[in-house]
């Protein structure tokens, strides 16, 4: 997977665009990335800066990651958890 491009590079892609001096299909092949992209870049800064409510922001989106990783961790702590009660469980009840 290639790298991803810095974050000042993206902002001033955006900034180009919203310009409009070139059509952005024009100025994404000039800087290299493609159409797709540059469109999402500027989807995602018009969220950033609350131009549009469809969409989350990015630190919304770092908050949403972060708390889904959360999540899996408790999840996978509680499953260790039931396991070893059980275990111990049964190990308590059995005659040695």
């Amino acid at each position: 997977m290639p790298r991803p491009h810095p974050p000042e590079f993206r902002q001033r892609a955006v900034e180009f665009a919203r310009l409009r001096e070139k059509p952005v299909a024009e100025l994404a092949s000039d800087l290299g990335i493609s159409e797709s992209c540059l469109r999402n870049w500027m989807a995602q800064a018009d969220c950033d800066e609350g131009r549009r409510d469809d969409g989350l922001s990015t630190a919304e989106r770092d908050e949403l990651v972060k708390l889904r990783r959360e999540l899996r961790v408790a999840k996978l702590e509680n499953e260790i958890l039931k396991r070893a009660a059980a275990y111990f469980a049964s190990e308590n009840v059995l005659p040695k």
